[in-house]
């Protein structure tokens, strides 16, 4: 396999290659505590970056703090991660599994950077996300918040995740110079259609979560089914992951697992080549 096959995108201030590998499920069940094999998790992390890739996703919310604990341990060679960009985000409480309470107050946003620039053990996050908007707090509050940890030199880059258009324009109106959006997409769940296209109009990357959802799609007899008839050595996960990168340049897949095996399967989208038939056929389906 060779991840470098999913072309490059300027991003933390590097070059890296499109399809990443996003870190949230190297911890325990709920997303709470730790994984349930440590040592499986520090092999997937190193493992990845042994595969070319170049963009990992992160954030303070998971575990708490275990998944940016293990990228420390697993990937830091005792003064930076290299050419990898490490990517995490702040703005969630954890109260318990699967309870994420957004907190979006200044100081509070000031305090998750802060300490995932510790856990990291960097002076500088290369991209650091909003990971929601808080309802509670004007979101210009949070825009500022942001920017002011560009102008400080705490982050390189800012990004927000699951968001729409008019809070993008919102924040670039407050100043912030936004470089990544992060919002739920893939075959089976388009909703974020229409952010995607403004990212690829703005040059901002644009990252799905879940990426490898098909829905009904992947169902026997199905679309995703039919074309991986076509395919006999793809998984209808890695077609998946085939058609987002070929949906737009600006798209970066962070799919995620905790088992070297799993991972080496996911990468191996990067291979995959889709006629143009056959994309024309998954995008319709998914529409």
């Amino acid at each position: 396999m060779a991840v470098s096959a999913s072309g490059t995108i300027d991003l933390g201030g590097k070059t890296v290659h499109r399809l990443g590998y996003g870190a949230m499920r190297i911890t325990g069940p709920g997303i709470w505590g730790p994984p349930r094999d440590h040592d499986e998790a520090v092999r997937v992390l190193r493992r990845s970056v042994e595969l070319g890739v170049t963009f990992i996703d992160t954030a303070d919310s998971y575990g708490p703090f275990v998944s940016e604990d293990l990228i420390r341990e697993a990937l830091h060679d005792g003064s930076g991660y290299g050419d990898v960009v490490i990517a995490t985000k702040g703005g969630l409480t954890r109260h318990g599994p699967d309870v994420w309470p957004p907190l979006g107050r200044p100081e509070y946003l000031r305090q998750c950077i802060l300490m995932s620039l510790r856990r990291l053990g960097v002076e500088r996050i290369d991209l650091w996300q909003l990971h929601r908007i808080d309802a509670k707090v004007p979101r210009e509050e949070q825009f500022g918040a942001l920017k002011e940890f560009v102008d400080e030199g705490l982050a390189l880059q800012v990004g927000l995740s699951e968001v729409d258009v008019e809070d993008v324009r919102a924040a670039q109106a407050a100043g912030l110079t936004v470089a990544s959006l992060q919002n739920r997409y893939n075959l089976g769940d388009r909703r974020a259609e229409d952010l995607l296209d403004f990212c690829e109009r703005h040059g901002i990357a644009f990252i799905p979560w879940a990426p490898v959802d098909a829905g009904t799609l992947a169902r026997p007899g199905g679309p995703l089914d039919a074309v991986a008839g076509n395919h006999p050595d793809a998984t209808t996960g890695q077609l998946a992951l085939a058609w987002l990168l070929r949906r737009s340049p600006v798209v970066v897949p962070i799919p995620g697992t905790s088992t070297v095996a799993h991972l080496e399967e996911n990468l191996a989208a990067a291979d995959v080549e889709l006629t143009d038939e056959e994309f024309r056929v998954l995008s319709d389906a998914g529409r």
